[in-house]
């Protein structure tokens, strides 16, 4: 019981704080959701069947989780971290170049994904998960554009040229700095969030599992893809992350002021 009185006490100052912060909730209000908050924190442990709707389905919110999930990895992100010295090297960069290339992009990805969670509760997730889309699907087609318009050297492999080597590397740059600084930290912040909190432990299992099962796939069917054209590969993730920004659009609510129970 003491354990308790000091999380509802805890819970009592985050409430009201960020109620005050950024909605004017009462004090009487903040109690009333501490209340509710306590109530769910006393109820059984959830299951998979609590996930379906009174229909008989998963209820909404649980897809909106999986399919944020599987989106972020549909997008190919992982295709860039995975495969990029390979690739690199396939389209006509040195091996060193190529290395280097790959440094520089894991390093972009760490200093914007901190740069993403220094400013995602100012500047608001969903608004961010769009910023993210529209720069992807930008720089995922211009790099299906660069590859399918490529002509080929000996090996078969795209054979860039002095303009569409340099763009096609800022272009996958650009894609690392726009997934970094919002799908690749804000899906977390959103599943760790988003959903009641008497569901929210095995909503969120779900939803990383999906995550996990989508990248296996992704890293897996990259390959056969890239073998039937380079064009072909990005030009899918392109259009996941064009699904991406109509599916925020529509379906994710900003939860950055949300208090679950």
């Amino acid at each position: 019981m003491n354990a308790i009185r000091e999380l509802s006490g805890q819970i009592y100052v985050d409430a009201y704080g960020t109620s005050v912060k950024y909605g004017g909730m009462s004090p009487e209000d903040a109690d009333a959701k501490i209340r509710s908050i306590q109530r769910t924190m006393n109820t059984k442990r959830p299951r998979l069947a609590d996930l379906r709707s009174e229909s008989g389905g998963l209820q909404p919110i649980v897809w909106v989780g999986i399919t944020v999930s599987a989106l972020q990895q549909l997008v190919g992100i992982n295709v860039i971290f995975y495969y990029s010295s390979t690739l690199w090297q396939a389209v006509g960069f040195s091996e060193s170049n190529s290395m280097l290339i790959t440094v520089i992009t894991s390093v972009i990805n760490v200093v914007v994904t901190l740069i993403a969670i220094a400013t995602v509760d100012r500047v608001g997730r969903r608004a961010l998960l769009l910023v993210g889309s529209a720069g992807m699907t930008v720089c995922l087609s211009t790099m299906a554009i660069v590859f399918a318009t490529a002509g080929t050297n000996a090996a078969g492999n795209p054979d860039l040229g002095d303009f569409t080597g340099p763009l096609a590397l800022v272009a996958a740059n650009g894609f690392v700095i726009f997934f970094g600084m919002s799908w690749g930290p804000v899906v977390w912040v959103l599943l760790g969030v988003m959903f009641p909190n008497s569901i929210r432990a095995i909503a969120m299992s779900v939803a990383v599992a999906v995550q996990w099962i989508m990248n296996f796939l992704v890293s897996t069917t990259f390959p056969p893809l890239s073998e039937a054209g380079l064009g072909l590969a990005y030009g899918l993730y392109a259009g996941f992350a064009l699904i991406s920004l109509f599916f925020v659009a529509k379906f994710v609510q900003e939860t950055l002021s949300l208090i679950h129970i």
